[in-house]
């Protein structure tokens, strides 16, 4: 890898909500980048601000020393990364980067294909949601190998400021597990204590002011929350992607002989809003769940 960090090219696959986002700070910060996604269209602003363009992830990796990906499910990890056109088939020497939460065991299957092909690969979800993507504040969960992880450092301290190293291959999924186990309970509360405030009658907008700055305050209630009392359930994480890693977590958990009564509640009442349509909207559309609007 070049000395100089800026001139690393580096290659993303993956522009969906937080995915633009995220390689936008890459060429702001001048890395040649080279950009793949499923709906072309996605990456016109980056195109016209100079990253390039590439029909194939396996395009994008041919001339990139760190390959990033941000998809959405396990199965398009596979298809990305192990698929006839995808980067391993043309990595060389890279560090490849998955950074969509996918499963543990997927994680540490990818990291010994990359280094059958002279490869090393990391795990390294990511927590902050649209917002922590756009502002460049990130939490970032990076399983795998240490060096690597020491060598695209700089890379990611562009899209994210709590970055940690928690493990081998693998760990950074299981660190991502916890974080959504923590916030199954937590969007529960939070669209709990907002319900409860419209049946009291009081103000919302008075109440978030009030308990979000004390014991209960978090993202959930100080952000989410305030989307929740303006009726706005745009995505800032899809519904079914919730869905898909509290699936990953509960079976994780179960292999593990673990039981999450939280986390299982809350996959219920996110299945009954998927059923329902709302599998597009935000997470904190849970709130429909308590209050009819």
């Amino acid at each position: 890898m070049s000395a100089n960090q800026s001139d690393l090219r580096v290659g993303f696959v993956g522009l969906g909500i937080m995915g633009q986002a995220m390689a936008g700070h890459l060429l702001a910060a001048g890395h040649p980048l080279r950009i793949y996604n499923r709906t072309r269209s996605k990456g016109d602003a980056l195109v016209e601000r100079g990253a390039m363009w590439c029909d194939t992830p396996a395009e994008v990796a041919a001339s990139s020393d760190v390959v990033i990906t941000m998809v959405g499910f396990p199965s398009d990890v596979e298809q990305v990364w192990l698929g006839a056109e995808g980067i391993l088939k043309t990595a060389q020497k890279a560090v490849l980067i998955d950074m969509s939460t996918s499963s543990p065991a997927l994680a540490q299957e990818l990291a010994a294909e990359a280094l059958k092909r002279g490869c090393v690969a990391l795990d390294a979800p990511v927590s902050g949601g649209d917002v922590g993507a756009r502002d460049a504040k990130l939490s970032i969960m990076v399983g795998g190998d240490e060096a690597a992880f020491s060598r695209v450092l700089p890379v990611l301290q562009l899209m994210g400021t709590n970055i940690a190293h928690a493990g081998a291959a693998g760990a950074g999924q299981h660190t991502k597990m916890c974080n959504q186990v923590v916030i199954a309970s937590t969007i529960m509360g939070v669209s709990e204590g907002l319900a409860y405030a419209k049946s009291a009658g009081l103000d919302p907008e008075r109440v978030l002011q009030t308990i979000g700055s004390g014991a209960a305050g978090s993202f959930q209630l100080n952000v989410l929350g305030v989307r929740i009392v303006k009726g706005d359930f745009a995505p800032g994480f899809f519904i079914e992607h919730f869905l898909k890693d509290l699936g990953i977590a509960l079976s994780e958990a179960e292999r593990m002989g673990l039981e999450l009564p939280g986390a299982g509640l809350a996959r219920k009442l996110y299945e009954q809003l998927a059923a329902r349509g709302l599998s597009r909207q935000g997470t904190q559309a849970l709130y429909c769940h308590y209050v009819q609007e």
